[in-house]
């Protein structure tokens, strides 16, 4: 019956199907088998995975493309930036090569497939996101194809079939001398050698830009002469450019998401966390061990806050008084550095001081204990409170109005009003302060905390490094405040818990 229902349709008509009824047909493409290490991503996957992957895997990828974006605005060197990032990608995104002993190799593999469409689908929405994205996963793309083994590294690009012509037998001898000029292979006798046994394609010069400017091929006639060693380069620019007009097509498809109430909220959060990417929080992980959190400590401590904690307590200090969100934002943030809720009541009555202590109790102690979880109907909270706020929660939620001191002074603060906080505090390099004002005007604000951070602590993020004693997550940006605490604390007392003879623990 169906068979004859789907004839009686006019022949014009048959194969335009409703997107609608297409949805149910077998898809074109069958689950990914992965033969290599490296993906161009030509393929969208296709095999099921549940809402709990689909979130986590690219949060994982968000991850590295924003401390990849990080090294970039740092200015690193491809080879630092791959140094830097390896340790990352073994934790956030790893993938071992063929010849590796590993059984997770497939399901390193699909994580990677997946996690990229994913946020290819978060980042498709604006131009400038399609080409942070476009940047970031093209860096990415590089450092793993520069890492890849050689032989798996040629059968990668063999399996591409790009359309490269061979350079003949006849104009290698023709242009010898023009290719033995190359600065991709020097002079000398080893040099030449190399370049003979070099095998050799030509493309369209426009394809490798980055070559012809550094002189490492020979030109002719529009065409360039491009060695094996090199090919790389032509590699990566094809990433680029199908990646460029992939997002495009995504871009375009956008529209017909909105019907998925489950996808649109998650891609929503995580384009909104390329501004600064969102840091998970539990309790306990920004308590330092052996730091005296009380409330008469404070005041010593905040010269580990970072600016929107510091500028908080200075405003506390100089008017006895914070508003709401700012009492808020400061509760949460004394909390995840280890203050109990007793000693922060005691803080809270100290800094209060114009005020009488009926008032305290009756306006803002209730407060204070329904932050950590002692008071309130809530749940999910009781017992528990609030978690501290992340940067990428106080850089877009409730921005500060007139008489307010949270939020971000890094956004929230004028240039002239940053610049001259900064210098308050000590910071007075033109260099750092030129640097962060960029940043500023780059909507950076994530880095130019950072490159505060790295400011103030260069001398001893430099022992640490020498000293090996800073794991994985201490190279990663930070982007919490109690993080950003933990971090100082243990940095500017590192060489006093060697000296007790203790460990320097350096964990996030």
């Amino acid at each position: 019956m169906i068979r004859q229902d789907f004839n009686r349709i006019e022949p014009k008509r048959r194969n335009v199907l409703d997107h609608r009824k297409r949805q149910f047909a077998d898809p074109t493409y069958k689950e990914a088998q992965y033969p290599h290490r490296l993906n161009l991503y030509a393929t969208p996957p296709t095999a099921d995975i549940t809402l709990e992957q689909f979130e986590q895997w690219a949060i994982d990828r968000l991850r590295i493309l924003a401390e990849l974006e990080a090294c970039s605005f740092r200015n690193k060197s491809l080879q630092d930036t791959a140094a830097h990032m390896k340790p990352l990608l073994d934790k956030y995104l790893p993938l071992d090569a063929n010849s590796a002993s590993s059984t997770q190799r497939i399901t390193q593999r699909q994580k990677d497939h997946y996690s990229h469409f994913i946020l290819r689908l978060a980042f498709s929405s604006t131009e400038d996101l399609r080409r942070r994205f476009t940047r970031v996963e093209t860096m990415l793309f590089r450092i793993r194809l520069g890492a890849d083994d050689m032989r798996e590294r040629a059968e990668f690009v063999k399996g591409l079939n790009l359309d490269w012509d061979p350079v003949t037998e006849d104009e290698l001898r023709r242009y010898a001398t023009e290719l033995a000029a190359t600065a991709a292979f020097g002079s000398g006798k080893k040099a030449q050698q190399a370049r003979d046994e070099e095998s050799w394609c030509k493309v369209d010069w426009m394809r490798v830009p980055e070559l012809v400017e550094s002189r490492r091929v020979f030109v002719k006639a529009g065409q360039a002469f491009v060695p094996f060693r090199e090919q790389q380069s032509m590699v990566v620019t094809e990433f680029t450019s199908r990646l460029e007009r992939a997002l495009e097509l995504t871009a375009r498809a956008l529209p017909r998401l909105d019907e998925d109430d489950r996808l649109t909220p998650i891609l929503n959060h995580l384009s909104k966390n390329f501004v600064a990417p969102d840091a998970g929080y539990s309790g306990g992980d920004s308590a330092v061990d052996g730091a005296e959190i009380t409330a008469a400590n404070i005041d010593k401590l905040s010269q580990h806050f970072p600016m929107c904690m510091a500028n908080l307590h200075r405003t506390l200090k100089r008017d006895a008084h914070l508003k709401h969100y700012g009492r808020f934002q400061y509760t949460l943030f004394l909390k995840g550095i280890g203050l109990n809720l007793e000693e922060c009541l005691v803080f809270w009555r100290q800094s209060f001081s114009k005020i009488t202590e009926d008032k305290f109790n009756k306006d803002y102690k209730y407060n204070v204990r329904h932050v950590y979880g002692d008071v309130g109907g809530d749940a999910n909270r009781r017992g528990t409170g609030y978690s501290p706020l992340s940067c990428q929660k106080i850089l877009t939620e409730h921005a500060p109005g007139t008489g307010e001191a949270h939020g971000c002074p890094y956004r929230h603060f004028s240039a002239e009003n940053l610049s001259a906080l900064l210098q308050a505090t000590g910071v007075s390099d033109r260099s750092v302060l030129q640097g962060v004002i960029e940043d500023k005007a780059n909507t950076k604000y994530h880095m130019a905390c950072n490159r505060v951070f790295e400011h103030i602590h260069k001398n001893e993020i430099k022992r640490a490094r020498d000293d090996g004693v800073m794991s994985a997550a201490q190279l990663e940006t930070i982007v919490h405040p109690n993080e950003y605490f933990k971090r100082s604390y243990l940095l500017k007392n590192m060489g006093k818990q060697q000296a007790g003879g203790g460990d320097v623990k350096m964990e996030g």
